[in-house]
């Protein structure tokens, strides 16, 4: 399973980091990708990580304010949230994918049928 941790109330030009662990299963054979759903909103795809970290995209939205990486060590990856915005307010979800795993590649859609997905963690931006 996959269960997230390190969400909450960020202030607006904080930070905040967002943990995904890995039970039962080694994440390095798993591409990781970060979703967000806000209120009202489809689930959005926001970054993502090859299995061995070598190749990660994020979305322009995110750019320079967001960074995805891996410990595969730690079987664990992470989302480090700088300069947040009301906008990123939303449950956020870590989802493993191994179809991949021979390319390292990753894919942000949100909607890929991935075979691990986490509880999601809330995250608030707010003053």
């Amino acid at each position: 399973q996959l269960v997230e941790s390190g969400g909450g109330l960020a202030q607006p030009g904080g930070s905040l980091r967002l943990s995904c662990a890995a039970s039962g299963f080694n994440l390095g054979y798993y591409a990781v990708t970060w979703i967000r759903q806000a209120p009202g909103k489809e689930r959005e795809g926001v970054a993502c990580i090859s299995g061995t970290g070598a190749n990660a995209g994020h979305i322009d939205l995110v750019k320079g304010r967001f960074t995805i990486t891996r410990d595969n060590s730690q079987n664990t990856a992470y989302l480090q949230l700088n300069s947040p915005e009301a906008g990123d307010t939303g449950l956020y979800y870590c989802a493993g994918d191994r179809s991949n795993t021979a390319k390292d590649f990753c894919v942000t859609s949100a909607h890929y049928p991935f075979h691990y997905w986490g509880q999601g963690v809330q995250v608030t931006v707010s003053s």
